[in-house]
């Protein structure tokens, strides 16, 4: 008996050596594998941008920025760089602005932005509740064309800007000083964008409240591919004063916190880099302009917003949108006041020759 068993215990215990052999091997091949595929690689972008490292999983294909493209076009808006400072051994430039590059799928700077700006309750706001929806969108068009025959290498978009929150002489039941547009009211203007294939943003005037507490009130509109934000200084009482008897005021901290909260609805729900404008006109609208930190997932537009000659609007903008670089450019147009005052309402041609050229154009 002992004679027959001796064979198959040595069979017995050759299979488990043998496994064991083969699960080592499948296991080392596995770990290799991931090794190979998932180790950091180093991507230097010379130029206007900083280094980067990114991680590639196997098989996966991520859309990528093309960061020629990309410089490219900065360059052509700078009209003409602009050396802050040549004492160093590496020119340092105001236009174009060196920071972060954005995530694929970025608006800007290859097209353009020409958008009407107002609140649908008020005629004297701004154009979208001047007219009828019909003649709105036909204007719109019009400016659109406009801007396309002026600058042909940079498709225009049209957009809708609405007034979301609306600063007010009265308290309100909170004393908050501000009025928050019903759902109704926004969908009835994203409703009206969809017949044009335009973009929509929502623009907050604070009041005595404040962008934390009104900004996450739209979420559910700011995970929309095609919604948009603006913030607008003018109207946040800060000193406590009632809107309108004086210019309000936001900080970096402020545009800081909507950009990253922005960018944290842009990666949780697989967006598009999304758009911030902030508007402005005077020193003490934005405080602390050279702590506003451009994120990848957002674009931050420094929207020219006062109403006057043409002289008068130029030396603003070059004051407190050339002089305090940010990252991208607006301009805001105001059909009565503009045409009212000096030298009428500026036209496309002769904005178009600003340094920097603005990327994003308001009609009010």
């Amino acid at each position: 008996m002992e004679t027959e068993q001796k064979p198959k215990n040595k069979s017995f215990l050759l299979k488990i050596v043998l496994g064991l052999i083969g699960v080592a091997t499948i296991f080392l091949a596995v770990y290799f594998r991931a090794e190979i595929f998932n180790k950091p690689k180093k991507a230097s972008v010379e130029g206007l941008k900083i280094s980067v490292e990114e991680k590639e999983p196997a098989g996966l294909t991520v859309p990528q920025l093309d960061t020629a493209a990309y410089d490219s076009k900065l360059l052509a808006i700078a009209n003409n760089p602009t050396l802050a400072t040549t004492t160093s051994s590496a020119p340092q430039y105001l236009w174009p602005v060196k920071t972060v590059y954005p995530n694929a799928g970025a608006i800007l700077p290859f097209k353009r932005i020409v958008a009407y700006y107002g609140n649908l309750y008020s005629k004297n706001m701004g154009v979208l509740g001047e007219y009828s929806e019909e003649v709105v969108l036909q204007k719109l068009a019009g400016e659109v064309n406009k801007w396309q025959a002026a600058d042909p290498e940079t498709p225009v978009i049209p957009a809708l800007h609405y007034i979301a929150v609306v600063a007010q002489a009265g308290p309100g039941k909170d004393g908050k000083f501000r009025a928050r547009m019903p759902d109704k009211e926004i969908d009835k203007v994203l409703k009206m964008a969809e017949k044009i294939n335009a973009l929509v943003f929502l623009d907050i005037q604070v009041g005595l409240s404040n962008v934390q507490t009104e900004i996450p009130l739209l979420e559910k509109y700011l995970k929309m591919a095609n919604v948009h934000l603006g913030i607008d200084p003018e109207f946040s009482m800060k000193s406590g004063a009632r809107p309108g008897t004086e210019i309000g005021t936001l900080d970096a901290a402020d545009v800081n916190f909507a950009a990253e909260y922005l960018a944290k609805i842009v990666r949780e729900n697989n967006l598009p880099p999304k758009v911030l404008v902030i508007h402005r006109f005077t020193q003490k609208m934005l405080t602390n302009y050279s702590e506003i930190k451009p994120l990848p997932e957002v674009q931050l537009v420094m929207n020219m917003d006062g109403f006057g000659g043409r002289g008068s609007k130029l030396n603003t903008y070059k004051q407190y949108i050339y002089k305090q670089p940010v990252q991208l450019t607006g301009f805001k147009l105001f059909y009565k006041n503009d045409a009212r005052a000096a030298g009428g309402m500026l036209e496309p041609e002769g904005l178009l020759k600003l340094n920097p050229i603005p990327v994003y154009i308001q009609y009010q």
